[in-house]
């Protein structure tokens, strides 16, 4: 399988400051790949050298078979993580506008395909208003219609989410799956690691400017075998809590994310003890804790953080949690 984006020891400055150092990345044709980490992680930095916005101070860089996203322009769809449109401009001329810019033929066809992706996403009486007047939730949708109108081979979406209420989440969700599923390689980065992991089949983690984790999330996720069960009790929490605290293989209580939580010890087998658990008094739930992505982030780059870097970076990485309750209505 040939790659859509090769990179080989790519690095990035800014005066004394690294934004990304040695990159090696490989990403095959027709997968959908998740850039993550916290902002400033050396994400956007990275898709801006893709896509030949800014030049890496060494390494080497393919985009679709060229060494450079320019020769492969009409190729691409691009979704900054800066969100822009003339806003002067009625959203179905910009639209058509965007196209012919990405090598569309003007006409019956290319309005057509306008008026049926704004229908698509929720917008169809927005085609003649001017794009100022859209809230910003409706702005970022028509930018999407934009990055995918001319049905790119590559599709790179930087921070798609930010801004989105829960519904339109959801749906914005459903057309990257659908772009995928319709054969195009899709990349997207977000520092919210919980919307990589329901969407991608590839994680490339990112921190400080250094790849620290590039692996299919399968592989990942076998990798970091469940250490927790998460448990309901009944009734008394208590006692549950003294019930299941006294089974062997249990090395702790307590909870996590608002869950009643079992901390496994080192050699105990997760199958065995979900069903310990269960038996240890009447329980509403019992399930095996998987490590998030944001928990091995977390235990990726603990060793060089002292305890309030990493209460930071877990904030950080959860910055998208509450985003939904501050985002327009309407959007």
């Amino acid at each position: 399988m040939s790659n859509a984006i090769r990179m080989n020891g790519v690095r990035k400055t800014f005066g004394p400051k690294v934004a990304v150092e040695g990159i090696d990345l490989s990403v095959p044709e027709g997968s959908l790949h998740g850039f993550i980490g916290p902002n400033g992680a050396g994400k956007t930095t990275t898709i801006r050298m893709i896509m030949a916005i800014l030049f890496p101070d060494r390494g080497d860089l393919e985009v679709l078979g060229r060494k450079s996203a320019v020769e492969s322009k009409d190729r691409i769809g691009y979704l900054p993580e800066e969100r822009g449109v003339y806003k002067k401009m009625k959203v179905a001329p910009f639209l058509e506008h965007m196209g012919r810019l990405k090598g569309l033929d003007a006409g019956p066809s290319l309005r057509k395909a306008t008026r049926d992706w704004l229908d698509r996403v929720g917008l169809p009486d927005v085609a003649q208003k001017k794009c100022e007047e859209l809230s910003k939730g409706m702005q970022q949708k028509v930018q999407f219609i934009a990055s995918v109108l001319h049905e790119p081979d590559l599709l790179i979406l930087d921070e798609p989410f930010s801004g989105l209420d829960p519904v339109n989440m959801r749906l914005l969700r459903d057309l990257i799956r659908e772009q995928h599923e319709g054969g195009r390689t899709v990349i997207f980065s977000t520092h919210v690691m919980v919307q990589a992991e329901q969407l991608c089949d590839h994680i490339v983690m990112i921190h400080n400017g250094k790849k620290v984790l590039d692996d299919p999330l399968g592989t990942i996720r076998s990798r970091y075998e469940p250490t927790a069960v998460w448990y309901e009790p009944m009734s008394d929490g208590p006692t549950a809590d003294a019930a299941v605290s006294a089974i062997e293989g249990v090395a702790g209580v307590g909870e996590h994310d608002g869950h009643r939580e079992a901390l496994l010890s080192e050699h105990a087998d997760a199958g065995v003890m979900v069903g310990r658990i269960a038996a240890a008094a009447p329980m509403a739930r019992v399930e095996l804790h998987r490590p998030s992505l944001e928990d091995i982030f977390i235990e990726i780059v603990s060793a060089d953080a002292d305890t309030d870097e990493l209460q930071q970076l877990r904030a950080a990485v959860r910055g998208g949690e509450n985003a939904a309750s501050e985002a327009e209505v309407g959007s």
